[in-house]
């Protein structure tokens, strides 16, 4: 039996109504508080910026970061995704193929571009994409932000931090007065409009702090203050746990707190103010009183009150959601510390292994090893610091916390210089010895030469003997 006219006709009508419906959300999707269009195009780069399983939760946090802009209108091709791409098909990975960034989170890996991955996420590159310059490019997709004037750029970068410094799995380190200048060189060559910057990193307000100019037209958010750790969550034993066979953390408080919140929300109604606020309450709403952080915010702060969609796009199934109907805040979480949270992971291992197995006993020796040369590192910098400035000064000079507002140090150039002086006699830093950095900065506030680094260096670590710390075999941080 054929339906009547009058049935296709008002079939016909319900489904016009409903394309008109969506256009009209689409459409709203790209306009301003206003109704007017927004000119310009939102870009994102995403940096990963650590490689191993123990640092699982990195990779995570960038996928999970990705889908979500996608998820928001932002095409893959003004997306720049860096990530070594270690872990999906790790023989650790319970689910092969596979990230999670929640506990009951679904898969964030697939579809996730590969642009700069293993060997090609470097510093370099990272600065080549950020500065639209194609040529500087080493390998990998060779994509980077070709903004224009009135263009949006969103930065998100997580991993091990350091005071002054953030971690990349191949040496160097991205080092704050070189990326603030290459923001600085964005700015010159009219590239974006504004630009937001969201990092994951302990210490990482020193990268800003004192440093970034108000009149870039950027804003930041970092996850902790100039002198303090940022935390993993949803990791093996606490609360949240993630599921079993997952012996390493999930994601990152500031990170999961930053995108959960964006997940729940109306982008277009909620200002970066709000989200800020919404994510410093939870990155210190943790379990235990001495954990957590203090999430930060720089550079110019009138940016505070735009709306989140001008640079994480605005996710059409979230076009009715009132922020009255949600909770500020999403729970209490148990963490542990970015520089631990490797050794939690091998812990695991361990327990999870035959007594008798002979890879229980490597990874014994491995958890070993890295214990030791964190002892090592910690207490060649409290040598060298007794010798440069005495026994009695030297710890408190070594230590010594700048007042708000100062830079991390005046002299970049000798911080770098320090550091390598040092690891050519002591080893490498490592993602843990970056804590050690304001040790540098305040051995060149104060002046002393390369010369009396080079003798103090010499005596605290001239004995020191190990081929899976030397520079020579992890790079030089500086």
């Amino acid at each position: 039996m054929f339906p009547s006219f009058r049935s296709i006709l008002l079939c016909f009508n319900l489904i016009c109504a409903a394309s008109a419906r969506e256009a009209e959300l689409r459409m709203s999707a790209d306009e301003g508080a206003a109704g007017e269009a927004v000119r310009g195009t939102r870009w994102a780069v995403l940096v990963a910026g650590s490689s191993g399983f123990g640092n699982y939760r990195h990779q995570a946090d960038v996928c999970h970061a990705y889908h979500l802009l996608r998820k928001g209108g932002l095409k893959e091709e003004n997306i720049v995704v860096f990530m070594y791409d270690d872990l999906a098909y790790s023989a650790h990975n319970p689910r092969p193929g596979v990230l999670i960034n929640h506990p009951s989170g679904d898969d964030v890996y697939a579809g996730v571009p590969k642009d700069y991955t293993g060997k090609h996420v470097t510093a370099k590159n990272l600065y080549a994409v950020l500065l639209g310059d194609k040529n500087a490019v080493l390998g990998g997709s060779g994509k980077v932000v070709d903004s224009k004037p009135n263009d949006r750029i969103f930065i998100y970068y997580t991993d091990h931090g350091g005071p002054g410094v953030l971690g990349m799995p191949n040496m160097p380190f991205i080092y704050a007065a070189d990326f603030i200048n290459v923001l600085k060189k964005k700015h010159e060559s009219n590239g974006y409009k504004e630009m937001v910057i969201y990092v994951e990193a302990c210490e990482s307000g020193t990268i800003f702090e004192g440093i970034l100019p108000n009149d870039l037209d950027i804003y930041v958010t970092t996850a902790s203050n100039a002198n303090e750790s940022s935390w993993g969550v949803y990791c093996p034993g606490m609360d949240p746990s993630p599921p079993p066979g997952y012996l390493t953390c999930l994601g990152d408080l500031f990170s999961v707190s930053w995108m959960e919140d964006s997940e729940r929300h109306n982008l277009k109604k909620e200002t970066i103010g709000k989200q800020y606020e919404r994510v410093k309450k939870r990155t210190l709403n943790v379990k235990k009183l001495d954990e957590g952080s203090h999430v930060m915010y720089y550079g110019n702060k009138s940016i505070k009150t735009e709306k989140l969609y001008l640079y994480q796009g605005f996710d059409l199934s979230n076009a009715n959601v009132s922020d009255n109907t949600l909770a500020t805040s999403i729970g209490a979480s148990e963490v542990v510390s970015q520089r631990h949270a490797d050794l939690l992971f091998l812990w695991k291992l361990y327990g999870r292994l035959e007594d008798s197995s002979k890879k229980k006993a490597e990874i014994l020796n491995e958890i070993k090893d890295t214990v030791k040369h964190r002892q090592h590192l910690d207490s060649s910098i409290d040598f060298i610091g007794k010798l440069i400035f005495g026994v009695l000064k030297g710890p408190s000079i070594i230590r010594n916390v700048r007042p708000s507002g100062l830079a991390l140090v005046d002299d970049w150039h000798c911080l770098k210089a320090m550091v390598h002086i040092f690891e050519t006699h002591c080893g490498a830093l490592s993602q843990y010895g970056m804590k050690h950095m304001r040790a540098f900065a305040n051995i060149c506030n104060n002046g002393i030469s390369k010369e009396a680094m080079e003798g103090a260096s010499v005596s605290a670590c001239g004995g020191y003997n190990s081929a899976r710390w030397s520079p020579l075999t992890h790079g030089y941080s500086a």
